[in-house]
C-alpha cells in the first residue's frame, strides 16, 4: 500500500495501493483473524507530524478533540448591486465563522507491506497507534487522506475497517453500504479520514485471536 501526500494544502495528492482481504493460515477460520507476519519482515510505513502552528482547516465533521474551534471575523464580498462611489467601509460586511484547526497529530504518508494478505500493514497502523497514544502532544491522533490515482488503489476500505473514518458522512455512509452488499473493489473515495479515539481499542485488537 502506497500513500504520498505532495501538499497540506488540503488538496493533498496520494498513491495508495489498494488493501485486500487478510488471508488466515492453519486451516483456521477467516473470523479468527489474520495469519501472523513473518518476524523477519514488517511493513514499512512513513509518518509526519502535523502541529497546530500549520493552522490546517478542517471542513466536514470530526471529533471535537482533534480540532481547534477558533471563532474569526471574516469580511464579505460586496454584493453586485452595491453602489460603486459608496463608503469603503459600506462596501464590505464582516461576520463572525468558527473556523475548525488540526491539532497535533500524526499523519501516515505510506505504507508498503513486503508480504501482502498477512496482516503486516495492519501491525504497522497498531504500532503507530500506541505511539501516538503515549505522545502526550498527538494524544493518540491520527490521520491519513484517501485519494488514489486509479480505481484499484483505494485505500478507503482498508482504513475504514481499521477503524477510521471520512470527514465526509456521505463517505461513511457509503463505505457501510459496501460492507453490508460484500462489494470486493469499491470505487475511490477521496477525502481525508481520522481515527476516533472511541474505535483505538478495537483497532489494537482487531485481528486478535480468542
Amino acid at each position: 500500500m502506497i500513500n504520498n501526500i505532495t501538499s497540506m494544502d488540503l488538496r493533498p495528492q496520494i498513491t495508495v495501493a489498494k488493501a485486500t482481504p487478510s488471508v488466515t493460515s492453519m486451516g483456521m477460520p477467516p473470523i479468527l483473524g489474520f495469519k501472523t507476519p513473518i518476524l523477519n519482515k514488517k511493513a514499512t510505513i512513513r509518518v509526519k507530524k502535523i502541529r497546530r502552528g500549520d493552522n490546517i482547516i478542517i471542513p466536514g465533521e470530526i471529533d471535537d478533540d482533534y480540532v481547534d474551534i477558533v471563532e474569526e471575523e471574516v469580511k464579505l464580498p460586496p454584493p453586485s448591486n452595491m453602489n460603486f462611489f459608496a463608503a469603503p467601509e459600506l462596501l464590505t460586511e464582516t461576520v463572525k465563522k468558527k473556523t475548525k484547526y488540526l491539532k497535533n497529530c500524526y499523519i501516515i504518508d505510506y505504507i508498503q507491506a513486503p508480504t501482502p494478505r498477512c496482516g503486516m500493514g495492519t501491525e504497522a497502523v497498531k504500532n503507530l497507534v500506541e505511539k501516538a497514544m503515549f505522545d502526550s502532544r498527538a494524544e493518540g491522533r491520527i490521520v491519513t487522506f484517501s485519494a488514489p490515482m486509479i480505481k484499484e488503489a483505494s485505500p478507503a476500505m482498508f482504513f475504514y475497517k481499521l477503524g477510521f473514518r471520512f470527514t465526509n458522512p456521505k463517505s461513511n455512509d457509503y463505505m457501510e453500504e459496501c460492507l453490508r452488499k460484500k462489494i470486493p473493489d469499491i470505487p475511490p473515495q477521496i477525502g481525508m479520514m481520522y481515527l476516533p479515539k472511541s474505535r483505538i481499542n478495537k483497532l489494537l485488537h482487531y485481528g486478535d485471536l480468542f
